[in-house]
């Protein structure tokens, strides 16, 4: 099997695409789903995720529910004009037949204990992943390996001119995540991410494939793309494809060498104003440095094998 990987996503579009992209690619092996706010409500990311779980048919897939809302204290803000009302985009699922107790954080503890060479992907707000770190700090020692999708290092943001949306919905917790980690983190920020641009035309040839071998979960994603790129198309009329944020990160873990790093001091600012949210790297080549906890931010990658393994990983299973 692959690398083990407990995956902490706010499921959206891009955020299924990516546990779609892992589930199909034999080099991961995904112990279990937190579902967290973010892109749309935890009640929702948690029916989301079920929702794709029976679709696949996968058994033993443990889900555990994480945070409903940011550490700012702020009411959290969905974006259904980008993943659909159900954060699925045409999607409506039921959600008649899923339990949404989901109190179950705690068996966080459980699979870090039993797995020592796992991988933690965090592609949504970093509220939960902070709060491990908080009531479990021994226990967090013992991951192997930590990415997070977040920030916008000298690079335009998403939701603000300087900051990027996971970082921005929730700073306080992305500073913790930074501060008390034991262990250099690997940042995929949008620096990297909104150059994940998957163009249509690849859709369509999987979609293609997909409907030839009667395949039902892969013929979900195309519609799911079209109402993601469509917003996408809107926001940035000249974008030639969309950007699946989540999905190279997930990439990132298996392919290992293609993301170029920079280990640099990282802060974020969480004062309020037009700065809140915003990354912080100090990439200054001199001795003197901010006194913040240094992390590998990722800067470049290699965006021809990130798309071949999309697509060979989805047509023959092979990442």
């Amino acid at each position: 099997m692959g690398r083990k990987v407990l995956f902490f996503g706010d499921f959206g579009i891009d955020d299924i695409i990516a546990l779609l992209y892992a589930l199909y690619c034999p080099n991961i092996e995904v112990i279990g789903i937190v579902a967290d706010y973010g892109n749309v409500s935890k009640d929702d990311a948690i029916r989301n995720v079920n929702y794709l779980i029976q679709a696949t048919k996968i058994k033993d897939l443990k889900v555990i529910g994480g945070a409903g809302r940011a550490l700012t204290g702020y009411e959290p803000i969905f974006y259904p004009t980008i993943h659909g009302q159900e954060g699925l985009g045409p999607y409506k699922p039921e959600d008649n037949n899923f339990d949404h107790n989901f109190e179950n954080f705690y068996d966080i503890i459980n699979i870090i204990e039993k797995y020592p060479d796992l991988v933690l992907v965090n592609v949504g707000r970093l509220t939960s992943l902070a709060t491990a770190f908080i009531l479990f700090p021994e226990v967090m020692k013992k991951v192997a390996d930590i990415y997070v999708m977040g920030g916008a290092f000298n690079y335009p943001g998403n939701v603000t001119p300087v900051a990027e949306a996971n970082f921005h919905g929730d700073p306080f917790a992305a500073n913790l995540v930074l501060t008390l980690s034991t262990k250099p983190i690997k940042i995929i920020p949008l620096n990297i991410t909104q150059k994940a641009v998957i163009p249509p035309h690849i859709i369509d040839m999987l979609d293609k494939e997909f409907k030839n071998k009667g395949d039902k979960v892969g013929q979900m994603i195309k519609p799911m793309y079209d109402f993601y790129y469509s917003s996408y198309k809107d926001m940035i009329p000249s974008i030639g494809g969309a950007p699946l944020h989540d999905l190279v990160v997930m990439w990132a873990g298996v392919d290992t060498q293609e993301i170029k790093y920079k280990q640099v001091p990282v802060s974020i600012v969480t004062q309020t104003g037009l700065a809140f949210g915003q990354s912080i790297g100090d990439f200054r080549e001199t001795k003197e440095k901010i006194n913040s906890p240094s992390h590998y931010v990722g800067m470049d990658f290699s965006y021809w094998k990130f798309v071949n393994s999309f697509v060979q990983t989805f047509l023959t299973g092979k990442c």
